[in-house]
């Protein structure tokens, strides 16, 4: 449909990473690199978990939820953008788009929420440790997980049809590799100045809720771990808590660049930068971060590598 010089439900070009850098070739097979192992370790993650009894626990049922949110996150993107490099096209049809669209933003709000609510687990587990089996039952880590996966689907439901309706330009060229919301903004060809506005507030608030929520919960547990006097429990309090900061500082810290800076320090290239550092590269390092600083998951994974080599041995005998 075509309205004046500008066209509705047409197909979208997607200019891609590929197309900036003079090494496509590398940056395809560093990317499929990236890939296989986000794939791979999130699904290793999620089994040990739900394999490993000494596992069972709210704080890793809510690290397997965050597995999952991290394979389903990097798959909405990463595959469409290998094999249109793989075929030598980079077109997006209209509906595929507002698919993509609407995925990413699921995804991303619901591992927002999560993240913020995972938090909570630590300060019950820190400051709270008696009240620990109360706090934080097995209902209570469904109706976290079923927080989570909501506001991530209201904020879906709610950007996604008002971004989609606007009309965009002929060229309909978005500078990025996949249908994120600033990229595909700058191909319209009204006014989108109040829902920028609507939006950054929105995005304000989908930061500000899970941050107040970590701000508030780290605040307890460094005036809990300081009140202790024995060395070693301070160091169990640290530990079970830098691998969550880390993810934490790694996935706030591009939002942040991306939806609450101004647009005037923003750049295509650093944008297409900072939003290939946290839809490929975070999905990959979260299970790395937390099975390396992790005893309880790389014990699980020494145990189930012993049972694959024990069987092996059996079949083989």
């Amino acid at each position: 449909m075509e309205w004046g010089n500008y066209s509705v439900y047409a197909d979208f070009v997607l200019l891609g990473l590929f197309s900036s850098t003079r090494f496509p070739g590398l940056l395809f097979a560093l990317i499929l690199l990236v890939f296989v192992i986000s794939i791979a370790s999130n699904t290793v993650m999620i089994i040990l978990i739900h394999a490993d009894s000494r596992l069972h626990t709210p704080m890793y049922f809510l690290l397997s939820q965050l597995s999952l949110m991290d394979m389903l996150y990097i798959s909405t993107i990463v595959p469409k953008m290998l094999v249109d490099q793989v075929m030598s096209q980079r077109a997006i049809s209209f509906v595929g788009c507002t698919a993509q669209h609407f995925l990413y933003l699921t995804l991303a709000g619901a591992e927002f929420f999560l993240l913020g609510l995972m938090a909570y687990d630590r300060y019950v587990a820190i400051c709270n440790p008696l009240r620990y089996p109360v706090l934080m039952s097995r209902k209570v880590c469904l109706l976290i997980v079923a927080v989570a996966w909501l506001g991530g689907s209201i904020d879906g439901f709610l950007l996604t049809p008002v971004t989609m309706q606007f009309p965009f330009c002929a060229s309909r060229e978005i500078n990025h590799f996949f249908c994120e919301v600033p990229a595909l903004l700058k191909l319209s060809c009204t006014d989108t100045s109040a829902y920028e506005t609507a939006m950054y507030v929105c995005c304000i608030l989908m930061l500000l809720i899970p941050f107040s929520v970590i701000l508030a919960s780290y605040t307890r547990i460094l005036i809990t771990v300081y009140r202790m006097s024995e060395a070693e429990g301070r160091r169990k309090a640290v530990a079970t808590c830098s691998s969550h900061m880390a993810v934490v500082s790694l996935f706030y810290g591009a939002a942040t660049y991306t939806y609450v800076l101004p647009h005037s320090y923003h750049t295509p290239e650093q944008d297409k930068a900072v939003s290939a550092f946290y839809t490929i590269l975070t999905p990959m390092l979260n299970p790395l971060i937390y099975s390396l600083r992790n005893k309880d998951v790389t014990g699980a994974l020494h145990k189930a590598l012993g049972r694959c080599v024990s069987s092996g041995r059996v079949t083989t005998f």
